[in-house]
Order: structure tokens, then C-alpha cells, then sequence
């Protein structure tokens, strides 16, 4: 890659900045460039585990998961002050800055802004993201998630789309884009070439998009065409193939031959590189996944990756032994020069893009107090929130509900303890049967009476004892997870909705908006798309008539049955 690249399209470096990367790269070892590939993960404040990565390795950038505001500042600390080049700092700044920090604010789920219909709040929260994120030291969101949900069973797509409309995800996305980098904070478009028509997750398996190259230029490649040319800076590529379109650009692949795109040269030069000009840095998705894994051998795969297209190498299965893969696979030959040297100035290219030469990249716990759940942001949430909130369905005089008209309601609770992204959180059943209960209303939990059919509840004794029924299903999509179902309780399902006849019945969803699957009949039907602090507060104050529903579904919540209309 010739350097003067670097002034092209989205890093546009000027002469100092471009003298600062000529002269980082000329004076760096082939051990200091095979370092800068690695893009590491860090889960806690751990010196000795963080000095090791910047002195030994010299690695090019590390993601935090979501800790406190003093252990990412703490870690972020450390990471820069012990490194020789600045390092990108990125976390999965998706729904606002709880991404990369649990004292940041939660805007909401891609799903919940696109249910707004408004792109502003998708700009607000790019902007919301790079704030909080900066704050605690980071200068790169692992975001926006531009896959297309096509597909109602994907266990991991879901909610972290901003919908099926590949037009509406196209300018959500572009919004994000536009306000994060605004602020001076890299976004990664992903997951390339688009993840939402498996049905299968690519942290089990090599997912597979099946549509054909003319399907995908006008769906997915709009979408990620639209978001090159406005400028975004990274793509991050996932373990999905696109066979038709391998097979399209290189006729001579045969079917075992396919690889996932983090792998496969004809999608990452041909289409992704040439064909949409994109001149970024591209990184694969995590390393550890079992898409990319099985695919091919680990030894081979880890200088492959880089030789085959991608610049930084997410995460490893064994730090120790996936540098020397790496160091292995250069004196192999496996990875070549030429590739090694345009990897490197580009990941040189994006810090200067970032200025991260000329900042000082120690962040200050002080400066992240005053930033982190600003008024301003617990405002933007709040308002994304009372507009997301969606009557998919409802029956004629149920709603409003209030305690003179449905005073004892009965609670169905369905909950996992993981959000979308896998972390525990508490119980959202206990808190919203609280502040239903400080409404007037009286709530009992369902619990089952024993063990045998015999002995549950009788009819008579039901439509006696309760005014109303609620589900409240806290079930969220996560990584690892094959497939996002109700799993009812034995005996035969002892909590399914059957009163709905009798007893008025309100179905909730706080997070995926497909349940209607397993309770077509129900008749009044709700989705919040994900919980934040404000949902369950104007959630109750919309069932009660004291606010209106405004979402309007970036999906289809119906799942193309005829029977969850009725």
C-alpha cells in the first residue's frame, strides 16, 4: 500500500500526521509490527496481565468489556502510559456508554431507536457513545450493528439491529456513524458481509448468507456502500460466508473450498476492497469463535487472516501461542511482507486519524464524573424510550388498565439473567410488580401449586381471584445461544396463557420482539426492545392511559403467521 493512501478516504491525514506514521513505521522491528495486529480484551484492572501486552507484545489495541468507571479509566491508565505507540481503546458501544461502562447511560437497544422512526436519536446516540466512551479512555466503538434482520430466529442479531428494512437500517446506521465520529471516535461498521439470514450463530458455527450477488448489492451492500462513502473509518468482518458471491467473484472455488469472510480474500480484496472502495482499516470479528475456528487450522488461521485481507486480529485463543502462530506464519511465508507493512500503516494511519499521537490518552475519573450519565444523555434515553415502546396488538377494553378497573393482577414472569450482550443484571419482574403495586394495584406472582396436574388452580378459582393477567418476558437474544424460545414449566406447560378468553391477558416482551411465535393468541401485545432506567416507569404509565404507545416495529413482530394476527 502505497502511504500516500492515508490522506485518501475516511483517514484524510495531513502532512504532520502522515510524517508522524513514516516515521513510527520506519522505526519499528518486524516483532513491534507482528505486535501491533493483535487486538486484545480486557475484563478487569490487571497490571502485570496489561504491562504484558504492551511491553512484550506491543499489541494495537485492546477492548474493555463493561466494568466500572474506575477500573476501565484504571486499565485504560496503565495501557497507555506502559505503551509505546497509543493504543485503540474500543468496547461494544452499541446502546449508549454502559457499553464500556457500568456507570454509563443506557440510550437503548439499535431496535429501541429505530422503533422511534427517527434518525436523530440513532445521530444522538453515536454521539452519546463517544462521549461516555472517551470519558473512560476509549477512542473506537465496536459499533454500529448494520446486520439486516431477515431472519425472526437468529438467536444474536435481534435487537442489536435496528430492524428487517435493510433502507431504514442504511440510515440509522449512517446517523450513528455521523455523531460517533463527530466526536473524534473511530466506528466499526459490522458484522461484514451481514449477519440476520442464518438463523445459526457465528460463535458456533461458520454462518451462512445465502443470498445471491445480486440480492446482497441491493440489500446488505447499500447499506455498508452507503456507510464507506459517508466515511466510516473500520469494518469489522464476521465468521459468515457469502457463498454465491465468492463463487461469483472466484468461479473456480468449490464448495468446501468456501471460507467465512474473515478469511476469504476474494470478499475482503475483491468485493469489500475494490469493488466498494473501501480504503479503511478492517478487523475481524473475535478470533475465539468457532466460525472462524473451524475453518481452518489455527496456526494457519492466525497469519492468514492479516494475509488474506484483514488488518487486526481480534482477540486470542492462547495469547502466547497465537503470537508465535503469528511470528511462525510470517517466517512461513503464510504471511507476506507486503501484507504485514499495509496491516501496519493502517492501523498507524487510524490512531493519527484519531490524533492519538498528539493527545494525552490517560483518562481522568474527575472529567468521566462529569460526563457519565450527564443529564443531557439520561434525557435522550428517556425520551428513545417513551417513543420505542410498542402496542403491537391490543384488545378492545383492556387498555387503560388501572386498579378500580383490574385491581388483582396475576404475574406470569419469564426471565433469563443476561442481556443481549451477556451480562447478569437483577430482576426486572421484582422491580416492575413493585411499581405496579405503588400504582394501588394488588400482584401476586404466579407460583405453581405442586407437582401433578391435580393440583394447580382450578377455573373457577382463577377467573374468582384475578382481574388480570400479565406476562412479562425478560427473555433476551446473547452469544452462545442456539435459538430464543419460550420454554414453558411442566407439568404440560403449567404457565401458558389459556385464560386469555377469561381472564383479560397482557403479553410484554422487555427484549426479543418475537414472542408472539409461542403466544399467538394472545391479544394484547407489547415490546420494549430492552430495559433501561426509564422503561419500566413509562411502560406502567402507558398501560395505565397516562401516556400514549409511539413505537412503530422495525420488524415484522407478527413472524409471518397468520395466527398470531388473530
Amino acid at each position: 500500500m502505497n502511504i500516500q493512501k492515508l490522506r485518501e478516504k475516511p483517514f484524510y491525514l495531513q502532512d504532520e500526521d502522515l510524517g508522524w506514521v513514516e516515521a513510527t513505521f520506519d522505526g519499528m522491528t518486524t516483532d513491534e509490527k507482528l505486535g501491533q495486529l493483535f487486538f486484545m480484551v480486557g475484563y478487569k484492572q490487571d497490571e502485570a496481565f496489561l504491562k504484558n501486552l504492551t511491553q512484550d507484545i506491543g499489541i494495537g489495541g485492546l477492548m474493555c468489556r463493561s466494568m466500572d468507571k474506575e477500573s476501565v479509566t484504571g486499565t485504560v491508565s496503565i495501557l497507555q502510559s506502559s505503551s509505546k505507540i497509543p493504543l485503540l481503546i474500543a468496547a461494544n458501544l452499541e446502546a449508549g456508554g454502559s457499553g464500556i461502562t457500568t456507570d454509563g447511560t443506557k440510550i437503548g437497544s439499535n431496535m429501541a431507536v429505530s422503533a422511534t422512526n427517527n434518525t436523530e436519536y440513532a445521530y444522538q446516540l453515536g454521539k452519546i457513545c463517544a462521549k461516555e466512551g472517551s470519558a473512560v479512555g476509549a477512542n473506537y466503538a465496536f459499533a454500529p450493528v448494520v446486520d439486516v434482520d431477515y431472519n425472526f430466529r437468529n438467536p444474536i442479531t435481534n435487537t442489536r439491529t435496528f430492524g428487517s428494512n435493510p433502507e431504514q437500517v442504511k440510515a440509522m446506521g449512517a446517523a450513528y456513524v455521523k455523531g460517533c465520529q463527530e466526536e473524534q471516535m473511530a466506528t466499526s461498521i459490522k458484522h461484514f458481509p451481514g449477519d440476520g439470514v442464518d438463523e445459526r450463530d457465528q460463535h458456533l458455527l461458520t454462518s451462512v448468507n445465502t443470498m445471491s450477488p445480486e440480492e446482497w448489492d441491493q440489500t446488505f451492500g447499500t447499506v455498508y456502500q452507503e456507510l464507506i462513502d459517508q466515511g466510516a473509518m473500520t469494518v469489522m468482518v464476521g465468521h459468515i460466508s457469502l457463498p454465491y458471491y465468492s463463487k461469483r467473484l472466484n468461479p473456480l472455488l468449490k464448495d468446501e473450498e468456501i471460507l467465512p469472510a474473515s478469511l476469504a480474500k476474494e470478499l475482503l480484496n475483491d468485493l469489500l476492497r475494490e469493488k466498494m472502495g473501501f480504503n479503511g482499516l478492517i478487523i475481524t470479528d473475535a478470533s475465539t469463535m468457532a466460525g472462524m475456528n473451524i475453518s481452518m487450522a489455527r496456526n494457519e488461521l492466525v497469519p492468514k487472516a492479516i494475509e488474506y485481507g484483514c488488518d487486526m486480529f481480534l482477540f486470542t485463543k492462547n495469547l502466547e501461542e497465537d503470537v508465535r502462530f503469528m511470528k511462525e506464519g510470517f517466517i512461513k511465508g503464510w504471511l507476506s511482507q507486503t501484507r504485514l507493512d499495509e496491516a501496519v500503516l493502517r492501523i498507524l494511519g487510524l490512531k493519527a486519524a484519531l490524533q492519538l499521537h498528539k493527545k494525552n490518552n490517560i483518562p481522568s475519573l474527575e472529567q468521566a464524573n462529569q460526563i457519565l450519565r450527564h443529564s443531557e444523555h439520561q434525557e435522550i434515553a428517556k425520551q428513545v424510550t417513551d417513543l420505542s415502546i410498542t402496542l403491537v396488538k391490543e384488545e378492545q377494553g383492556v387498555l387503560p388498565i388501572s386498579p378500580s378497573k383490574f385491581g388483582r393482577i396475576l404475574l406470569y414472569d419469564i426471565e433469563s439473567g443476561a442481556n443481549a450482550l451477556g451480562y447478569i443484571r437483577t430482576s426486572v419482574a421484582e422491580n416492575f410488580k413493585s411499581q405496579l403495586e405503588a400504582q394501588g394495584f394488588e400482584v401476586a406472582r404466579f407460583e405453581t401449586n405442586g407437582v401433578y396436574e391435580g393440583l394447580q388452580r382450578s377455573f373457577d378459582e382463577m377467573t374468582k381471584q384475578y382481574d388480570l393477567i400479565i406476562y412479562l418476558c425478560n427473555l433476551a437474544t446473547k452469544s452462545n445461544q442456539t435459538t430464543v424460545r419460550i420454554e414453558w414449566m411442566n407439568p404440560m406447560g403449567v404457565n401458558v396463557p389459556i385464560y386469555m378468553n377469561s381472564i383479560p391477558t397482557i403479553f410484554i416482551s422487555t427484549e426479543n420482539p418475537y414472542h408472539l411465535l409461542d403466544v399467538p393468541r394472545v391479544k394484547t401485545y407489547i415490546n420494549t426492545y430492552g430495559v433501561n432506567d426509564f422503561t419500566l416507569p413509562l411502560l406502567i404509565d402507558k398501560l395505565m392511559g397516562k401516556s400514549t404507545f409511539k413505537g412503530v416495529s422495525p420488524v415484522d413482530p407478527f413472524c409471518d403467521r397468520w395466527d398470531t394476527r388473530l
